[in-house]
């Protein structure tokens, strides 16, 4: 059972991959069919090159861009029923960015929105509060320190009055809470497994991506509890979200910049490995201190993918790795139910909603396939620019950001 701290309506998308952080939608409709010219309400063009994902508010929609080299930083909000933007917020000059991989942006991190504030940060550049409505900057924070060496992903998540973020780069890798009306640090807690490969002459390797991820941390609540369900580089991590407490981890030292949001049901945790290699663990919940070895329900290898993230449906695991290979797994055992190419490239992570599971990807299409455990496509769509970031939903419309357009898609009633 998922732990969310915002109250939404069901209107609001306020978090990376939805109001429960799950990516389901719970939406009675959607639309199944569109193109450029057709069941499009709004096309409005985002300047800059970022991959956030929209986050929604009443009739408001938030998302972050950046120049392309990074050295200005922005917060853009646009009307949800007009697509008219509404503020175009410059919040930070960087003077010299970090590198990032050419595949990433410098706005990469999706905000997270709440009833008169809107979180938006860019990891160690910085992080700022704002009013919705003014766009004033309440408060920010430029004094993280984090190489984030690839470039920032991690997405913040708001639980109770704390602001939780991830920084794991080449140089430190920790969690912080912040008090979210005024930012001050409330915890911070080092990462307690480091990558410890030696070189010839027995000297610790200096490579950046071993200690690098850019997942999303999640809260959901296991035997009663909050817990805090956080991926790094070399292992997976439960905090105690008041505190910080490290109450358990699972060790998985072959794996490194994991990039997706853990899913919980079904008594587990499933969560992917990143770049090192496809894999997917099943943890069952509960345990202390190291549990690798007591609590690894099950792994899976095949198709597993590396940047989208996982969909738990009733008893399915549905899944689409980086070369567009979907699949549906079952979530007791791991057992392989379907596996179908689609086609494509992917980035964005998927969606559930009215029956249907939406993938979209770096080509612009929309695979929509059905929820069941025999694999039916139901629609592919088209859209002139790729998706990077993950889709959003208000009412009974999708809010997509291509790498150069926010959308509305809407059936249109006659």
């Amino acid at each position: 059972m998922s732990l969310c701290s915002i109250v939404a309506a069901a209107d609001n998308w306020p978090q990376f991959r939805g109001p429960d952080g799950d990516g389901h939608a719970t939406a009675t409709e959607l639309p199944l069919r569109w193109s450029e010219s057709e069941n499009v309400s709004w096309k409005t063009a985002i300047h800059g090159r970022a991959w956030s994902s929209p986050v929604i508010w009443g009739e408001q929609i938030w998302l972050s861009s950046a120049t392309e080299d990074g050295t200005r930083l922005y917060a853009i909000c646009v009307d949800a029923r007009t697509g008219k933007i509404i503020h175009d917020l410059k919040l930070f000059d960087v003077e010299t960015p970090q590198a990032i991989h050419k595949f990433n942006s410098y706005a990469s991190p999706t905000p997270v929105i709440e009833e008169g504030r809107v979180y938006v940060t860019f990891g160690s550049p910085g992080t700022a509060c704002l009013d919705p409505r003014t766009g004033k900057v309440l408060w920010q924070r430029t004094d993280f320190v984090c190489n984030h060496f690839r470039g920032a992903g991690s997405s913040p998540i708001i639980f109770g009055d704390l602001l939780i973020m991830h920084f794991d780069g080449s140089d430190y890798q920790y969690v912080v809470a912040l008090d979210k009306k005024t930012g001050r640090t409330v915890w911070k807690t080092n990462r307690s497994v480091d990558f410890q490969d030696l070189t010839p002459e027995g000297k610790p390797k200096e490579d950046g991506d071993f200690r690098k991820a850019f997942a999303t941390p999640h809260v959901a609540m296991i035997d009663g509890k909050p817990l805090l369900i956080s991926q790094g580089a070399k292992a997976h991590y439960g905090y105690d979200p008041f505190t910080g407490e490290e109450i358990w981890r699972v060790e998985e030292r072959s794996c490194h910049s994991a990039s997706d949001r853990p899913v919980v049901g079904k008594g587990m945790i499933y969560m992917t490995c990143g770049f090192s290699r496809g894999l997917l663990i099943a943890v069952r919940t509960g345990g202390r201190g190291v549990i690798t070895d007591t609590h690894v329900a099950w792994r899976a290898t095949r198709g597993i993918p590396n940047k989208p993230s996982l969909l738990l449906v009733n008893d399915l695991i549905f899944m689409v790795d980086d070369s567009g290979l979907a699949g549906c797994l079952r979530a007791n055992d791991g057992t392989e139910v379907w596996r179908e190419r689609i086609g494509g490239n992917y980035s964005a992570s998927p969606i559930y909603g009215v029956g249907r599971i939406y993938f979209f990807s770096e080509e612009g299409k929309t695979i929509v396939v059905e929820a069941g455990p025999q694999f039916k496509k139901l629609a592919e769509n088209k859209l002139d620019s790729g998706f990077m970031a993950s889709p959003a939903v208000t009412g009974k419309a999708l809010i997509l950001r291509t790498k150069t357009h926010l959308y509305r898609i809407e059936e249109r009633r006659n």
